[in-house]
């Protein structure tokens, strides 16, 4: 690894003006980052660690949303007593995302930084209709995913929190690829304040999308039943050696009626 700097600012000001260093990286929970400087793939001349950041960590339950700050670890959402009260699904999503390590690096703003298309956070910030607070602006989830490893940030804009609304019924199915535990097909379903959403990450080539048609169903009839003879056009679709288009495709539905279920 090529030798960089490595600062560790106090305040997000301070994090957004240090960032602001000629090639260098912001750093969360370091989980995507350093592997890549470990192969090569990128080569910061300086490292900017969120980590130490007191306003980007903690949960707030208010006014119908729970407030998660940036810095918030996957471990301490899926620990959090008024996250399990107040959206149990949300909860159980960030209890299977990766394996333990993951877990306790790992950070929701970093996941949605990064914008994998097969990450967990994504279909639950757009399945439930979050929104996205950075130092600069707020965005909704449908302003914030532009597409695959994509996003509306601009260079070290830093997401500061994620409000989710909170729903009245919401469940997540994720059917993961056993090695990287990266979602192969996840689907978040929501009832609440955002309407009928429907959130599916792992499948589609862009990254994550919503199922519009199963949310028509599921507006007409939230059940489980109401996915039967769902199909979802496997046109888009993400083709691999774990499975294709068709299987993905095939996927969604059932994983759907099964959160909801």
């Amino acid at each position: 690894m090529q030798a960089f700097s490595f600062h560790t600012p106090a305040t997000v000001a301070d994090a957004v003006k240090t960032a602001a260093l000629a090639d260098a990286k912001l750093m969360a929970g370091g989980q995507t980052l350093l592997q890549s400087m470990k192969l090569g793939l990128i080569a910061p001349s300086a490292v900017v660690d969120l980590g130490g950041i007191a306003e980007m960590t903690g949960i707030r339950v208010a006014d119908g949303h729970v407030t998660i700050g940036g810095g918030t670890t996957h471990a301490t959402v899926a620990a959090s007593g008024d996250v399990q009260k107040a959206i149990p699904a949300l909860a159980d999503l960030a209890s299977h995302i990766g394996d333990r390590q993951v877990r306790n690096r790992g950070t929701i703003g970093g996941s949605l930084a990064n914008n994998d298309p097969a990450a967990c956070y994504p279909a639950a910030v757009l399945g439930l209709g979050a929104t996205i607070t950075t130092d600069r602006r707020t965005l909704t989830a449908e302003q914030f995913f532009t597409g695959l490893y994509t996003t509306a940030l601009a260079d070290n804009e830093v997401i500061v929190s994620v409000a989710f609304p909170i729903p009245t019924q919401a469940g997540w199915q994720k059917f993961k690829q056993p090695a990287s535990r990266f979602s192969l097909v996840g689907v978040f379903v929501s009832k609440g304040p955002a309407g009928v959403r429907v959130a599916v990450t792992g499948a589609g080539a862009g990254g994550v999308f919503r199922a519009t048609d199963l949310e028509a169903r599921l507006t007409a009839n939230w059940s489980a039943a109401a996915m039967t003879g769902a199909t979802v056009s496997a046109a888009g679709l993400n083709s691999d050696l774990h499975g294709s288009a068709a299987y993905r495709a095939a996927l969604i539905p059932v994983l759907a009626g099964r959160a909801v279920g």
